[in-house]
């Protein structure tokens, strides 16, 4: 198991975004969280198997259609063997 935070900035707001990755997360297998931050960013827990987490990072470095993804920050984090993928 490969768990990651990652914050996603640019045009991520008011895009679907988030919408769009809960769906991207249950159609590539893995779990966590995604939520607007204050700032403009989008920040985001994933875990899952290694391939699966990497897959949604590269999800991630796209997004929607609409959206304009300038940097993708990515840290390790701690499994947390959360069930499904949740907006917050």
């Amino acid at each position: 198991m490969k768990a990651v935070r990652v914050v996603v900035t640019g045009r991520v707001q008011g895009v679907g975004f988030r919408w769009s990755a809960r769906r991207a997360a249950e159609r590539i297998g893995v779990a966590g969280w995604v939520r607007n931050e204050a700032g403009g960013a989008v920040e985001a827990h994933i875990e899952g198997p290694a391939e699966r987490v990497d897959a949604m990072l590269a999800w991630l470095a796209r997004g929607p259609d609409d959206a304009d993804v300038r940097d993708v920050e990515q840290r390790e984090a701690k499994v947390e063997a959360i069930q499904g993928f949740a907006i917050k």
